[in-house]
């Protein structure tokens, strides 16, 4: 094999400077595909996701015109960091995809539909069926405004960031801290956000069975609420699915410019 690479490298001489740089690349696109959003769901498979990353490698080495690779650095420290750089931009676009998650578990335990947990073996543990279904609603949304277009510029220009051969991270570039706070704890914010009508209307359907309990204590009010808070959470779903639609859009692009 080192003689093939040998020979190769007589008969191609930058052969090896694109080789080493496009296995750079390599590593820091297999980083951003582990983590970043839609991407790193496992109902695509490695397989998959190994031949999506040797294309873009591909499209992206070009495109760098990499120099020759420094002989004093170790290719697995590059290798690691690279991995790192795209781990980080992946996992801070995942962050938004969290903070819609967050209200589907606020609403399906306001429900009472806690009980109702189901595997998912997207990421091998149990979750609410609502949380499911405004997750993936939150990724259609995304992928319909531009979701996948912000993601490969992010990663694109980290490349102008962070060079393949840099041995350090700047991570005061690659993040911006005011961002990477108000997305984290946007996650509590924007899940409010979403349950805040289901929440309103289950505390409001709490008092009025707090009050029928105190009026006619002969009536049941603890099973009669198993019973009115999933029918009034579904109604109000449906009611509210346009403006959520609206909210979760504008939540997205309100931080496209991270990208």
């Amino acid at each position: 094999m080192d003689q093939l690479v040998t020979q190769i490298a007589i008969m191609f001489p930058d052969f090896e400077r694109w080789f080493s740089a496009g296995f750079i690349v390599f590593a820091r696109l297999l980083g951003f595909l582990r983590f970043a959003p839609v991407f790193n769901r496992k109902e695509i498979t490695g397989l998959v996701k190994l031949a999506l990353a040797f294309i873009l490698a591909l499209i992206i080495t070009p495109l760098l015109n990499p120099g020759t690779p420094p002989g004093d650095i170790s290719p697995l420290l590059l290798l690691v960091l690279n991995f790192a750089a795209g781990a980080i931009i992946g996992y801070i676009a995942q962050l938004l995809i969290q903070a819609i998650e967050a209200g589907g578990d606020m609403i399906n335990t306001q429900m009472g539909l806690s009980s109702a947990m189901v595997m998912d073996p997207s990421t091998n543990s149990q979750t609410s069926i609502l949380s499911r279904m405004v997750t993936l609603l939150g990724l259609c949304i995304f992928i319909q405004i531009g979701g996948f277009y912000w993601l490969l510029s992010a990663l694109i220009r980290s490349f102008e960031i962070f060079p393949v051969y840099a041995v350090s991270i700047p991570l005061e570039k690659i993040i911006n801290l005011d961002y990477l706070v108000t997305t984290t704890s946007n996650v509590l914010y924007m899940g409010l956000q979403i349950a805040s009508p289901i929440l309103l209307a289950t505390l409001g359907q709490d008092i009025i069975l707090g009050v029928i309990s105190k009026t006619a204590p002969q009536v049941n009010v603890f099973q009669l609420s198993f019973l009115f808070k999933p029918v009034l959470g579904a109604a109000i779903m449906i009611w509210i699915l346009p403006m959520l639609v609206e909210v979760i859009s504008e939540f997205f692009l309100s931080f496209s410019k991270i990208y």
